[in-house]
């Protein structure tokens, strides 16, 4: 089934166009590494994948659902990790996985959210405020997060970014595990080293406008 349908999205504002006609394939099972240059618009793209902003021209769908009609129905079913944690400062790390998974109407028993805070190594943690965290560790607090929701599509904003190299592994890990689940995952990244493991394909994006170029390619350095 085909997780991810963009046709000739662009996005603009004002004169500023930051996507030019990008149109993507995603299937479910498929890891899409999407490299480009600061500014590039790898991130509107995501953002507009996980209908948090409106496309300026095009249509595009997630999981066979309307990008534009049926965002209530995508939100359930997809997952963004931005670039920023997104998290609750004065709530500890159990506190902010309830409050993030009750928004979702889920509602993980505490041995849950134990295995995943264990799993992301940040379990000793559970109830130290948030604000007290590193920027790695609000990191994997948002992993911990992604585990629990298990989406069927999950859109990552550079993934790899404020985690050493343990860290890494676990995120790795955690999408091999959602891509054999036959979920898809569309990752923005800097990192070709660490994404190419990963990645069933790639692409790049430059001044608007979407390139697929092989897994072979991130071995190059002509393209970076």
């Amino acid at each position: 089934m085909t997780a991810i349908f963009c046709h000739d999205l662009s996005k603009s504002y004002g004169h500023y166009q930051v996507l030019d006609g990008i149109s993507l394939t995603i299937q479910e099972g498929e890891c899409f590494a999407l490299f480009g240059p600061n500014g590039a618009g790898k991130t509107t793209l995501l953002k507009i994948l996980a209908t948090l902003l409106r496309p300026s021209e095009g249509h595009y769908e997630i999981l066979g659902l309307d990008g534009l009609k049926e965002k209530e129905a995508i939100r359930a079913n997809i997952m963004f990790l931005a670039h920023g944690a997104h998290l609750y400062d004065d709530l500890n790390a159990k506190e902010n996985l309830e409050f993030a998974l009750a928004l979702r109407g889920l509602s993980p028993t505490q041995h849950e959210i134990k295995l995943a805070l264990d799993r992301v190594t940040i379990g000793a943690f559970a109830e130290m405020k948030v604000r007290n965290y590193s920027a790695g560790m609000k990191k994997r607090l948002a992993l911990a997060k992604a585990m629990l929701v298990k989406p069927k599509v999950l859109l990552l904003d550079e993934p790899f970014a404020a985690l050493d190299t343990a860290g890494t592994e676990i995120m790795r890990e955690y999408i091999r595990e959602r891509l054999s689940e036959h979920s898809a995952v569309l990752m923005s990244t800097h990192d070709r080293e660490k994404a190419r493991p990963i990645s069933s394909r790639a692409g790049m994006l430059r001044q608007g406008t979407l390139q697929e170029i092989s897994i072979e390619a991130l071995h190059s350095d002509d393209l970076f």
